[in-house]
């Protein structure tokens, strides 16, 4: 054990009438030789009133493990059926005490600031349920005797927080992530039908209660094996069919209302019949939008029996051949209680190599303030039909007597109706990285050093998107202004990738002393024996959104070294 371990005092540990106020679980399959490391880094905590909760999912024994580790802070849970990660995460978090939940791979490790760092941005910014912060992958090779070789490490991740895309894309790494516990009672534990993709799941979940504060600390680090990987979550990746299951059942998940951070939406088919065209809507529309939505479809008695699109998330509402296309769609709107409702054709184009859909429309309505304007479906035109809008807007315009199964029609209404401008679709900061990655290739690093400093100023991320302008001025040749870009991030947040472009920079600029220091923090860095962490740098790159600097039932709980 290492001496930060022997320094903590038993009141550190356990204050007089207070259990712990962190829990942190941890599943282990089969790592035993990990398990270890991965233990002591979370006994190393600089701030130490938690509780960890170890789950052995079957697999080799960890008992001997868990004996080098004589602290009652330790709950080892020792099953030997292989259950699957999402049953010991509810196993474990079903005896949690801690108010606030962080999680580790067995094969993974915190530094030492990890647990301070994400419960002082939590407790400062009371408004944010979820925090999390940065991680360096650990690029490493397996040796013979199991040994782990660590090559190169990078922050592969560092993103702030984007509910759009959260609901696409997992952006916020596990072992990275502080939540309330309380937030489960509301998003629901792990869904243990799932096999893979399991963190995203839940973070998808949570951000329909609510945001997500990004700390660009790095806090720790996962590993990464050169060549062939062992992790699960690898390996069950290869079967295409279960992970397109796996992730349709994620992206369509529903969990239970009321949703303060997210607004539902009715999608509301307009067809006479059921048949072949309407089911392929269904499921293609299904199978390539990812915003949380009801597909309704209206049909009669006989029509429901004949349909089989064996889809979730699918409303049949009970309609009268004779009725007209308004009047079904009236009867679709009384079952809905959404406040985005989407009306689309059966039969309307819906390209399979988009990543988005309905979403590049339903973007701007959510940032639409005035809330009279339909947008169209990129895919309409004269022959099918398909708009969002605000459901309450749909029904005014059908209670004043006015038809809305076209474009016309919801102008007719005096509605304004138009499709959304290209600059108005979601994922910008990702279209702009996209372009300016392949500005890169094409050797315009001046150009690409531009964009670079533009989306810093324009769409956050500011210390990745500064990182990468350094990268873009020296390899521009521009190296003094790389140099001095860098050097203010190093004095940040120095990292491996950042003190190796100062390093490069100053050594084109013969400043070979500086250069050699560099070098060799950042290989201090990757052989463990330094994090790049700085506590007074750091603090200021934890978000401040209330005048308090601790809620103060917690205040005695922080114990800093």
């Amino acid at each position: 054990m290492t001496d930060s371990r022997k320094t903590m005092r038993q009141s550190d540990r356990t204050p007089p009438g207070n259990g712990p106020l962190v829990s942190v679980v941890i599943s282990t399959y089969n790592r035993p030789a990990y398990l270890a490391e991965a233990l002591e880094s979370i006994f190393c905590q600089t701030y130490s009133n938690f509780e960890i909760l170890l789950v052995r999912d079957g697999g080799l024994p960890v008992r001997d493990v868990v004996r080098q580790f004589d602290d009652s802070r330790l709950t080892f849970i020792d099953r030997d059926e292989n259950r699957g990660l999402p049953y010991s995460f509810n196993e474990a978090l079903s005896q949690a005490k801690g108010e606030y939940v962080c999680y580790l791979g067995d094969d993974d490790k915190f530094y030492p600031h990890h647990l301070a760092t994400l419960l002082q941005a939590i407790l400062q910014n009371p408004d944010y349920g979820v925090v999390y912060g940065d991680l360096y992958k650990a690029h490493c090779r397996v040796l013979g005797d199991g040994r782990r070789r660590v090559l190169a490490k990078n922050v592969e991740i560092s993103r702030d927080f984007d509910r759009m895309l959260m609901l696409q894309f997992n952006h916020a790494l596990h072992v990275s992530l502080m939540h309330r516990r309380d937030l489960l009672n509301q998003a629901g534990p792990y869904n243990e039908k799932l096999n893979v993709l399991i963190d995203w799941d839940l973070t998808r979940r949570l951000c329909f209660y609510t945001d997500f504060l990004h700390v660009p600390i790095v806090t720790g680090e996962y590993y990464a094996p050169v060549g062939q990987c062992d992790r699960i979550s690898v390996q069950r990746r290869k079967n295409v069919g279960d992970y397109l299951r796996n992730l349709l059942t994620i992206r369509t998940a529903r969990p239970p209302k009321p949703w303060p951070k997210v607004e539902d939406l009715a999608v509301l088919i307009l067809t006479q019949g059921a048949d072949e065209t309407l089911s392929t809507t269904v499921r293609d529309f299904w199978s390539h939008s990812f915003y949380p939505n009801q597909i309704y479809v209206p049909l009669t008695e006989q029509e429901h029996q004949r349909l089989q699109c064996g889809i979730s998330n699918v409303v049949p509402v009970r309609v009268a051949q004779t009725d007209s296309p308004t009047q079904r769609l009236a009867r679709m709107l009384e079952k809905t209680d959404a406040p985005l409702a989407a009306v689309l054709t059966a039969g309307i184009f819906i390209p399979l190599q988009d990543a988005i859909y309905l979403e590049r429309s339903l973007y701007p309505l959510l940032r639409d303030q005035q809330n009279r304007t339909a947008y169209e479906i990129v895919e309409a035109d004269e022959t099918h039909f398909g708009a969002v809008l605000r459901t309450a807007v749909l029904r005014d315009v059908l209670r004043r007597g006015f038809p809305a199964e076209s474009a016309e029609e919801l102008r007719s209404a005096g509605l304004e109706v138009r499709k959304p401008k290209h600059e108005e679709y979601p994922f910008q900061f990702d279209n702009l990285l996209c372009s300016t990655e392949l500005l890169q290739l094409e050797g315009q690093w001046e150009q690409a050093a531009k964009v670079y400093h533009y989306l810093a100023c324009h769409h956050g991320n500011e210390i990745w998107m500064r990182t990468r302008q350094a990268n873009a001025l020296y390899h521009a040749g521009r190296y003094a202004a790389a140099t001095n870009l860098v050097r203010q991030i190093n004095q940040i947040r120095p990292t491996v990738t950042t003190h190796l472009i100062e390093a490069r920079a100053r050594k084109k600029l013969n400043d070979c002393k500086t250069a050699a220091d560099l070098y060799s923090r950042a290989l201090a860095i990757v052989m463990g024996k330094s994090t790049g962490y700085q506590a007074k740098a750091a603090d200021s790159l934890i978000p401040k959104t209330t005048n308090q600097t601790l809620c103060t039932q917690h205040e005695e709980t922080l114990v800093w070294t």
